[in-house]
């Protein structure tokens, strides 16, 4: 692990920058977000932009997943290293590394973004949530805040390689949760897990698009 802070508020800028220029819509609900503390970010996922611009609206850093076979010799790894994102794998070794890291993280105070439908929705459509975040909110027993991203999936698509300017993203950060709203139980096993995610899914799908401001 090579984390820099210098890089990630670099990159942490330069992201504001580009969202806030080109594909600002509204943000509502920053408030609702702990300003200390275990946090785990829980949204939608329908684009690749999603991680980047849930991020560059909240000032404390963040820690973010991507697959490993992203990390490819050259600028992009050491990028990734630098800013503390975690390679995910399938195969078990690799899961339990990257569960440690995760858990650590979130054990020292600091804030995760996770996404319970684990893939890109193509059409923005919610999808079932899978029992990863359920497990990584049980064990670390953090507060969950459900955000959703509207107009993601337009800006830039599975299929797309730019994205469309044309169009706003619009964020909406909704209340934390705290353990005691989300985890049914103390006893382990994947039916917990997936009645956690699927809590926390819930409470993403209540979250209603923000009507525009008229100037």
């Amino acid at each position: 692990m090579n984390f820099d802070s210098k890089v990630y508020w670099v990159s942490f800028w330069l992201i504001r920058s580009f969202y806030r220029n080109l594909l600002l819509g509204e943000v509502q609900g920053l408030n609702n977000i702990p300003r200390t503390g275990s946090i785990i970010l829980a949204s939608n996922h329908a684009s690749h932009l999603d991680p980047p611009l849930l991020g560059c609206n909240i000032l404390r850093i963040i820690t973010y997943f991507a697959r490993k076979t992203l990390w490819k010799k050259g600028i992009g790894a050491a990028w990734m290293d630098a800013v503390g994102a975690i390679p995910i794998d399938r195969d078990g070794e690799s899961d339990i590394k990257a569960m440690k890291r995760t858990l650590a993280a979130l054990k020292s105070g600091g804030v995760l973004t996770l996404f319970p439908e684990g893939t890109r929705s193509p059409d923005g459509t919610l999808q079932s949530a899978k029992p990863g975040i359920g497990l990584i909110a049980a064990k670390s027993q953090s507060a969950i805040v459900p955000c959703r991203i509207f107009n993601a999936h337009k800006a830039l698509s599975k299929e797309s390689k730019l994205p469309n300017l044309n169009l706003s993203i619009h964020i909406v950060y909704g209340k934390a949760l705290l353990p005691l709203e989300y985890d049914p139980g103390k006893s382990a096993g994947k039916e917990r897990y997936q009645k956690i995610a699927d809590n926390i899914m819930s409470a993403i799908s209540k979250i209603k698009r923000p009507r525009l401001r008229v100037l």
